[in-house]
């Protein structure tokens, strides 16, 4: 199984995988449109033989099947302000 994956213009590090290249008719029109005109940034073969970097293969995997996409977004982004509240409570 191959994966084509696109990169969004409008939301950083933001990535969606479809199964053929240009077909975007499973993907929610809400969906495609939060995420922008999608640009290609790879194909890939869901096979093994290549790690996904911030994406689970046997998920993703599932998801095309599924759904026939998988999307792909960022960690949440770490609260400096919790972290520093947190070490702040922590007696000396």
């Amino acid at each position: 199984m191959f994966c084509v994956i696109y990169r969004s213009p409008k939301r950083d590090q933001t990535y969606l995988y479809v199964e053929k290249k240009d077909d975007f008719s499973r993907v929610p029109e809400a969906l495609l449109s939060g995420f922008g005109k999608p640009q290609l940034a790879m194909m890939l073969p869901l096979d093994g033989s290549k790690r996904l970097v911030n994406a689970s293969l046997d998920k993703v995997k599932a998801s095309m099947e599924e759904q026939g996409y998988y999307l792909q977004v960022p960690p949440p982004l770490e609260s400096l302000l919790k972290s520093h509240l947190e070490t702040a409570k922590k007696p000396d």
